[in-house]
């Protein structure tokens, strides 16, 4: 089986079918909307994005009907283009709050240094003792919301070991996350050393539903400073998501990578030892079980390119589906949405191909956060077209075709399995309160 499609031979005729599939999952997962299952302790939501992955992973892995490696594929080369799409939508929601950020004090600004502190120092040498492999930089650089399959997903590719990490932590992160950090903020918050609005700015890790949660649980043990509590983490969490790209791109992900390289090298220089090995005339070639494994990894990592045209007009017909589903109804806002964020894509995709040195997520982010930001003299237009794309829905189209394109990554999932619980708890609690106690120092609450 080949295991790389040329584009003009086989683009549409490939990329309809994975389409179809994608549009009737994700339509469907999006009626269907949320659902709140309570554990006791608190309660775990299940977005439409999450059944649009897992309906897409059982589908991908059936026996009844397999889904070819070359549909697979190109559904993998359609998530690349996707993540795209949701950093620019990302972009209009940080753009109206960019003077929130001007305004913020240098102490906010710290609680990236217990982020990075936390996810890369920590979390990543636990996940390189339980031996996750080069998934360990996906899955510790960060704590993995969306866009972190965007950086991850042009550094390394969609169909790399590194975005299989992150896919593993973002759905850990997604199901447990929330009920997790409820448990760890009450603990903390009994113990009474810290300020409230240290807690507060702890919270804010990046994830809307951890932070509503971790705030909740704050109020409870200090319920008369509920209102600057939720202020405090609202914006905290705002300046995560708007420094997480920046910071994630130029300063976590590349010290991930080389931290990783760094704790691994005597594994590697081993590797090559033997390799370069002669071998035995009555020892077996290799060993039956690893060469088959290593086998389905190559074919499952050989890339398929799609013509940019293909990709964006499919996820343009995916994207106009979920969002009219979101929106309750086909709205012209909803075109003029999608018609922006395209050009957006295009423009950030052509800036970062003539500049090369910096990255297409880069060029849409900023410019993106800039036109829609009150010093941008259209920014009011732009942001209320782009407001009626649900931001949820592109994500549940991304995560739809990610499932669909996992059936050929099951041996390395299989590898990472459990390993990434104790990983995601260690990168949770440690950000958190890495975060905390900076703050409670930068904000002179120590004292």
């Amino acid at each position: 089986m080949s295991t790389r499609i040329a584009p003009a031979k086989a683009g549409l005729k490939h990329t309809l079918p994975i389409a179809a599939l994608a549009i009737v999952i994700a339509v469907a997962v999006q009626f269907i909307g949320s659902t709140k299952i309570n554990v006791g302790i608190g309660s775990i939501v299940i977005f439409p994005m999450v059944w649009g992955l897992i309906v897409g992973l059982l589908i991908s892995i059936q026996k009844f009907k397999p889904l070819g490696l070359d549909l697979q594929k190109v559904a993998s080369a359609l998530v690349g283009v996707a993540v795209m799409l949701l950093v620019a939508r990302l972009a209009f929601n940080i753009g109206p709050s960019l003077p929130v950020l001007v305004k913020a004090g240098p102490a906010l600004l710290l609680q990236e240094v217990g982020h990075l502190l936390g996810t890369v120092f920590l979390a990543l040498p636990l996940a390189v003792l339980l031996r996750m492999g080069k998934a360990t930089v996906g899955a510790t650089f960060s704590l993995d919301r969306e866009p972190s399959f965007a950086m991850v997903s042009e550094k390394y590719g969609a169909d790399s070991d590194q975005y299989r990490g992150v896919l593993a932590m973002y759905v850990f992160g997604t199901l447990f996350g929330a009920v997790f950090i409820t448990l760890l903020t009450s603990l903390v918050a009994n113990w009474g050393i810290f300020n409230p609005l240290a807690l507060a700015m702890g919270s804010g890790v990046g994830s809307g539903s951890m932070m509503a949660a971790s705030a909740a649980s704050i109020i409870e043990a200090y319920p008369g400073d509920e209102q600057a509590i939720l202020g405090m983490a609202a914006v905290s969490n705002l300046i995560t998501t708007i420094l997480g790209v920046y910071v994630g791109i130029y300063v976590s992900l590349p010290l991930a990578d080389k931290f990783y390289k760094l704790l691994t090298r005597k594994g590697r220089a081993e590797a090559a030892a033997v390799a370069a090995a002669p071998v035995s005339a009555t020892a077996p070639a290799d060993d039956d079980v690893n060469r088959d494994f290593r086998e389905k990894v190559a074919q499952s990592s050989a890339e398929v390119k799609l013509p940019l045209w293909l990709s964006l007009s499919v996820l343009s017909i995916l994207g106009l589906a979920t969002a009219s589903v979101a929106a309750k109804g086909l709205h012209w806002n909803v075109f003029g949405g999608y018609a922006v964020l395209m050009a957006l894509v295009l423009l950030g995709l052509f800036l970062g191909k003539v500049s090369r040195k910096i990255s297409a997520i880069i060029w849409i982010t900023t410019i993106g956060a800039y036109i829609s930001s009150p010093w941008f003299f259209a920014a009011h237009w732009l942001t209320t077209l782009v407001s009626a794309v649900d931001f949820l829905s592109i994500a549940t189209v991304m995560l739809t075709l990610a499932g669909l394109s996992l059936g050929k990554d099951v041996p390395l999932l299989k590898n990472i399995g459990w390993k990434i619980i104790p990983v995601g708890l260690v990168a949770i609690t440690a950000s958190f309160m890495l975060s905390v106690v900076i703050a409670e120092f930068a904000l002179g609450y120590w004292s």
